[in-house]
């Protein structure tokens, strides 16, 4: 097996967390080297430090998937001994490329957010701070009796069909589709230049406009003709939903106390800051991933008895104390979280019996602070 290609892997890494997913100025996408090059190893690394970059090394990784990005404001200069100067340095000499993937990887299904809520054991999740609304698409396709279980399947597995908790939902009608083979066809049904009557059904099923090149790929695949007929249509309907941080609920009330516990444990830190009234109990957690200061009034409104997030500045701490919402300050370095998550995300996207290319979380810390 071949190693994937660099221009493959980010592909597929997009059409999990694409760039247009992350919030207006943030730096993603390829911050340094090509993507065009065969890729043995890729490290996921929440930062680029000259640390992570010496694994990289090590590991033998042509690619680096980071979540901060490594380029974040313009640089008016590159001085090899000082700064960002060793990094960008020893990338270029090793032939390592890195790409970032910030707000997006944030905002997308699965991604930081989600990863955090999971670890808290959060249930019946949804977006804390909503940025945009994927529309929806009525897809329409003409299916042969015979093959209508096959292509269902191929469409719900593929994204379509989803209502609410519900998948794989379509609606079908009993239809006549007509057609004249040409002479240049191979039909799977009737004969060249002889008008032919089948017995269809006219299957219809919702898909979020992302999914819907990917679904089509699919109707293609599993359909037994040559040149599957189908119609698209925009639908007025409200889309999901897309944002930052996550709400949800503890499957059971616990004790402040307890919930600390919790959170250390979730996000494998041995300190966290506290601001505001303590609740005797919490059930309803809000969570923002890295710096949420400016979305503390979306915790409130939302019921949250606490609100997780880094980087609690004094004031915003005491706003909101004011106003009587509870916070918790793990760090932002809990973001590490996403080093384990992206990896098994991939290894399930990448298929591993075609490519042989491995996605390995870095085990350097990069939390700049110590605790004593």
């Amino acid at each position: 097996m071949k190693p994937a290609n660099g221009q493959a892997i980010i592909q597929t890494f997009e059409e999990w967390s694409p760039k247009s997913l992350a919030v207006e100025g943030d730096k993603v996408g390829l911050m340094l080297g090509t993507l065009n090059k065969p890729v043995e190893n890729v490290l996921i690394a929440l930062d680029v430090s000259e640390e992570v970059v010496d694994e990289a090394i090590e590991k033998e990784a042509g690619l680096i998937i980071a979540h901060h990005p490594l380029i974040f404001k313009p640089l008016k200069q590159i001085e090899t001994t000082t700064g960002q100067g060793p990094i960008i340095e020893k990338c270029i000499k090793h032939d390592i490329a890195v790409y970032a993937a910030h707000t997006n990887l944030d905002i997308t299904n699965g991604g930081v957010n989600d990863m955090m809520a999971e670890a808290l054991g959060l249930e019946d999740t949804k977006v804390l701070v909503p940025t945009e609304e994927i529309p929806l698409k009525k897809l329409v396709a003409f299916v042969p009796e015979n093959h209508v279980e096959i292509v269902r399947s191929a469409l719900g597995d593929a994204g379509a069909g989803h209502i609410g908790d519900y998948s794989h939902c379509t609606f079908a009608t009993d239809g006549t589709g007509t057609f004249i083979p040409g002479d240049n066809t191979n039909p799977y049904l009737g004969t060249q230049g002889e008008m032919e009557f089948a017995a269809e059904k006219r299957m219809e099923t919702v898909v979020p406009e992302t999914m819907i090149r990917n679904v089509i790929k699919a109707l293609e695949k599993a359909h037994p003709y040559e040149e599957p007929a189908y119609d698209v249509y925009p639908l007025d309907l409200e889309g999901e939903k897309l944002g930052l941080g996550r709400v949800g609920c503890l499957k059971e009330p616990v004790s402040f106390e307890t919930f600390i516990t919790q959170v250390k444990s979730a996000f494998e830190v041995h300190h966290i800051r506290i601001a505001g009234p303590e609740p005797d109990m919490v059930k309803k957690v809000a969570l923002l991933g890295g710096d949420g200061n400016k979305y503390w009034s979306y915790a409130k409104r939302n019921g949250a008895d606490v609100y997780i997030t880094g980087d609690l500045y004094y004031h915003v701490a005491q706003d909101a104390a004011l106003d009587g919402l509870s916070m918790i300050d793990p760090g932002h370095n809990v973001e590490k979280i996403m080093k384990e998550g992206v990896k098994r995300k991939m290894e399930s996207l990448i298929d591993s019996n075609k490519y042989a290319t491995q996605f390995i979380a870095s085990s350097v810390s990069t939390e700049p602070f110590s605790f004593r």
